[in-house]
């Protein structure tokens, strides 16, 4: 057996025998042509989906295209979905990639590209991947429902080059607080973190608010390196338990990091996953720093690829991570898959995402920090702070001036007809002293007119000032990307702002 761990037991060489009986009649004398491979195919899956909902088998036609979201630049619109009940469901935008740019969230359900139907027909992750991937400048038009929404909205994305970086941004906030933002942990994801915290410690960094937010995760062991640079000591990061002694194991810190005495805060949501847990449950039990931010997602099951003989690979549930206080941050899957996959998207339905009163923790998993804080098992982290998901200035026109392309459009135009008189400000006094006036907005307005975005006036003025903030941040994105952006976008990000207004508490925390 390939990637077995011991001889199979007389029960299971019995069913192989009598699966490999059953495939023989079939293929013999069975009235029509059938494809046993198809047969066999389906029979995996229909193992594996009464397991756990992260075990999954990759045909060897999708190995390539599934091992690209970690390993190499790949071209699309930039989404990690999910398939369930043959609906698409977008598990997050991926950073830097033109959905994430267009606004679409964490939640959205595709139903239909190019104005074909995909809600309700057989659909597999090739059939998407299909749809979804293709040349950079090449366009395709996604169709999505989204919650609080009556409307269809329809995104026109062209597509790009996935970027494979991990560090979007760092930039010091003042002159004591950074900020870096962390969107996955792929191969090379410590050494850019690494890169980004000497710098900041060189422009005199002592506290820090790492961004984790909408970051689905990726390498363990990247994680355990981030953590060992905040962590001092030896003190445990995270630990595995798997019924095979070689699954369970323990990750310490012990390293000399570079970030043991500072302060810091970290940001999390319903994005955040898997790795990004780890990294925030090992600093919460530690008492290390602050969580703000709403629950993570909750995903605490480790995945073992196993390559197959036909370079297909089944990617088998082995273990199961605990933070260092013991807690499973894994929900529950037990029941209705159905119920496990439409979780995330319940938040929205259920009030989760705008009152913490509406977080559902388990009283019977209680666990305590190393200064003895009650924290809490069994699904996702639960931040320290809670930060509501802020509508407050959100309209149908606002995202109708992103899922038209008309926001980027324009700035993107802008930016390059002023990028000489702009760059000649440098990033500093454009954040300070460029206005985005009224008549920038009424020419963004008539921009969008010309995509057949007609005026809605009463949406126009309940998001007037987010739409003034968000034009100038994308601005900024012409002229100096990220580095540019963010500083501003983060403005109004009300997570960000709580971030840097517990710096003194998460300092206090520490010193108890």
């Amino acid at each position: 057996m390939v990637g077995g761990t011991s001889a199979p037991t007389q029960g299971l060489v019995k069913n192989l025998q009598k699966f490999k009986q059953i495939l023989t009649y079939v293929e013999n004398d069975y009235v029509d042509q059938v494809d046993t491979d198809e047969l066999v195919e389906g029979a995996i899956a229909s193992v594996l989906k009464d397991l756990d909902p992260h075990s999954v088998y990759i045909p060897p036609k999708e190995l390539d295209l599934v091992q690209s979201q970690l390993e190499g630049n790949y071209e699309g619109i930039g989404i990690e979905f999910n398939i369930f009940k043959d609906t698409i469901y977008v598990v997050t935008p991926l950073s830097g990639g033109p959905s994430e740019k267009l606004g679409i969230r964490t939640g959205d359900k595709i139903i239909a590209v190019d104005g074909e139907s995909v809600a309700g027909i057989e659909m597999t992750n090739r059939k998407v991947i299909g749809l979804l991937r293709g040349e950079k400048g090449s366009e395709v038009v996604v169709s999505i429902l989204r919650k609080g929404e009556r409307e269809v909205i329809e995104f026109n994305i062209e597509r790009d080059v996935i970027p494979q970086f991990s560090v979007d941004v760092s930039y010091m906030v003042d002159d004591e607080i950074g900020y870096i933002k962390v969107s996955r942990f792929a191969n090379s994801t410590f050494l850019e973190f690494k890169e980004a915290l000497l710098k900041l410690k060189d422009q005199g960094m002592t506290k820090m608010v790492l961004d984790l937010s909408g970051n689905p995760g990726g390498y363990l062991q990247r994680a355990v390196q981030m953590v060992d640079e905040i962590l001092a000591g030896e003190k445990m990061i995270v630990y595995t338990d798997g019924k095979e002694k070689r699954y369970t194991e323990q990750h310490f810190s012990g390293e000399e990091g570079d970030f043991e005495e500072g302060t810091i805060v970290i940001m999390m949501d319903e994005g955040s996953a898997s790795a990004s847990e780890i990294v925030a449950g090992a600093i919460q039990d530690h008492d290390r720093g602050l969580i703000v931010g709403r629950r993570s997602f909750g995903k605490g099951l480790v995945q073992l690829p196993i390559n197959l003989m036909d370079n297909s690979q089944l990617r088998l549930t082995i273990s199961r991570y605990y933070t260092p206080s013991g807690r499973s941050i894994q929900k529950p899957y037990e029941g209705k898959l159905e119920d496990y996959h439409m979780e995330a998207y319940k938040r929205f339905t259920n009030g989760e995402l705008y009152n913490s009163d509406s977080i559902k923790v388990n009283d019977s998993l209680v666990y305590k920090t190393s200064k003895g804080r009650t924290v809490y098992g069994g699904g996702g982290i639960t931040p320290d702070f809670f930060v509501p998901l802020d509508t407050t200035e959100n309209s149908a026109y606002l995202n109708r001036l992103f899922s038209t392309n008309s926001m980027q459009e324009f700035t993107v135009k802008y930016a390059d007809e002023n990028k000489k008189t702009i760059e000649a400000m440098g990033l500093e006094e454009f954040r300070s002293s460029f206005t985005v006036t009224d008549k920038i907005l009424q020419d963004l307005i008539s921009s969008a007119e010309s995509n057949d975005l007609s005026f809605d006036e009463a949406g126009f003025n309940k998001s007037k000032e987010l739409i003034r903030l968000l034009t100038k941040a994308y601005i900024a994105r012409g002229i100096w990307d990220n580095d540019g952006f963010y500083p501003i976008f983060n403005e109004q990000d009300e997570v960000f702002l709580k971030a840097i207004s517990l710096m003194n508490e998460a300092n206090q925390l520490v010193s108890k």
